[in-house]
Formats: structure tokens, sequence, C-alpha cells
């Protein structure tokens, strides 16, 4: 039996094990080492708003080129940043939607089209805000914007390919990187949208090989809307954003022309003569022509 000296004894050796420094491999000792780990470790700033959104970057884009900056040209900056961060959501709306008849689910696609629509709306009332700005307004720090234009937008220009207008014509009249020109080409050799709905017609048994074909399928469609409500609903949705881009077209030329009247545009473009061949432009041609067509009667 051990005596109670050689069990104190023991107990001292076992705490004195415990607390003296653990040496590692390479010399430096545990403690000594988590204490450094712990001095290195970077510190964690919570996320904030403004920095998840990029407030400082993106507050600092607005940088007027008149000098002194005069007062209007700070809105005209800030509203076509505002257009052009609208055109690529619509831009990603689109082609969700195109993923959406590609896979037959024109639940998704309706959904999607509610989205589309309502910012349409919102890009139509925007130039509201612009017309709060007067001519004389306007011509005061216009000629700083030289050569730069509107008809150099690229995101909307892939819009207007992506959804069947233009043409590799368009690309001589644009100032254009090498990605940007990559970017419009690569959207010309897609399926537009029109191709993406013809084959979902197709798939349900339409013929939509001419012109004609097209005109009798959505007429059959509009005719026994019961039988085939969702394609019903589908072409209503193409025919609003079909309208809703020549509203906005007509908003857009109709303030042009009550800000420089008749001048050739900064970008060397015709102005309000150019915009106005705009104006005919249909996404979906056959669409508008079936409306000749419904109802009974001798105007049928």
């Amino acid at each position: 039996m051990l005596s109670s000296s050689t069990i104190a004894q023991r107990r001292f050796a076992r705490r004195s094990r415990r607390c003296a420094p653990i040496t590692s491999w390479h010399g430096t000792s545990c403690a000594a080492r988590s204490t450094n780990s712990t001095r290195r470790l970077p510190l964690i700033k919570p996320l904030t708003y403004g920095a998840y959104l990029g407030l400082d970057e993106l507050l600092a884009l607005q940088r007027p080129l008149s000098d002194p900056p005069h007062h209007d040209e700070l809105l005209f900056i800030v509203i076509h940043q505002v257009y052009e961060l609208w055109f690529k959501q619509l831009l990603h709306e689109l082609q969700a939607t195109i993923a959406a008849l590609d896979a037959d689910d024109l639940l998704r696609a309706a959904k999607l089209f509610r989205r589309i629509h309502t910012i349409q709306r919102l890009l139509e009332e925007q130039v509201d805000i612009l017309e709060t700005m007067t001519p004389q307004e306007f011509n005061a720090f216009r000629d700083h914007l030289n050569p730069a234009s509107g008809f150099q937008s690229v995101q909307f220009r892939e819009m207007e390919f992506l959804c069947g207008v233009g043409s590799a014509e368009t690309l001589q009249h644009v100032v254009l990187d090498d990605d940007q020109r990559a970017r419009l080409e690569r959207r010309l050799r897609e399926p537009t949208l029109y191709d993406h709905v013809k084959a979902l017609l197709a798939r349900r048994g339409f013929a939509t090989g001419r012109s004609a074909d097209l005109v009798e399928a959505y007429r059959s469609i509009y005719n026994d809307a019961e039988k085939h409500y969702d394609l019903y609903l589908l072409l209503e949705d193409l025919i609003e954003l079909d309208e809703r881009l020549l509203l906005w077209r007509g908003r857009h030329v109709r303030m042009v022309e009550r800000m420089i009247g008749q001048k050739r545009g900064t970008g060397g473009s015709p102005g309000v003569s150019y915009l106005e061949k705009t104006l005919h432009y249909r996404l979906f041609p056959e669409l508008w022509e079936v409306r000749t067509h419904l109802g009974s009667g001798s105007y049928a």
C-alpha cells in the first residue's frame, strides 16, 4: 500500500505534466502557436446594405462632363444608367422565359412575363422624369455627349436581336469593342424568342413553316381558347410584350422631338426621323395580323 507522501508526489507530477508547455515537432510550443494564430485571424466585418449593393462604387459612376456641372446633367446620367440596369434585368428574364418555353412550362412563362411587362411599364414612365427637363436645360450640356448616343446601347441591341429585330447591318453603325461585338454576333446567331415560340407550337401540332400557317395557328388558338388555354394566354403575353415595346419607342420618339426637334442625334444618327422608322417594327407580325381575322360577320 502506497504511503500518503508517495500519493501526493505522484499527483504533483501529473499536474506538472499537464501544465508544462507542449512543444510541437518544429520546436514551438502549442500554447504559443495557438496565441500567434489567434492574433493573425482577420477581423470579419458584418455584411452591410451598402457593401452588398456596392453602393460606394455605384454612386461614384455619375460623372457629369459639363464644367461647371450643369444641374440637369446628373438627372440625364441617372435615368440612362437606370435604363441599362433594367435592360440587364429584362435580358435575364427573357432568357428564363425561353428556357420555360423550351420546357413546355407555360405557367412559369406567364409568371416571368408578368415581371417583364411590369418593368416595361416602368421604362415608359421614366420618360415622364426626363420630360421635367426643358430643351434649354438639355442643350446646355448636350454638346458634351457627342459622339456618344443611346443608339450605341449594346444591351438594347441584345434585346432587339433576342426578340428577332435587327440584323448584322446594325453592327456597322454601332461603336463596339471586341467583347461587345462578340456578344451581339452571338445573339444574331442564336434562335430568337419567336423561334422558340414557333418550336413550342410545332410540338403542339401546329404548322409554323409559313407566315400564313402561323396566322392560321393563332386563329385556331383564339377561336378555341378553352382547348388551348395555356397557349391562348401565352399569345396575349407576347402581344403585350410587343405592344409595350412600341409604346416605349413612341414615348421616346416624342420626348426626343420635344427636346431637340429635327436636329441630328449626338452619335451622327438622323435623330427623330430615324427613330420614327422603329415605330413600324413588330416582334410578332402574325399576332397582329390575326386580329383582322378574328370574330364573325362581314368584317371578319
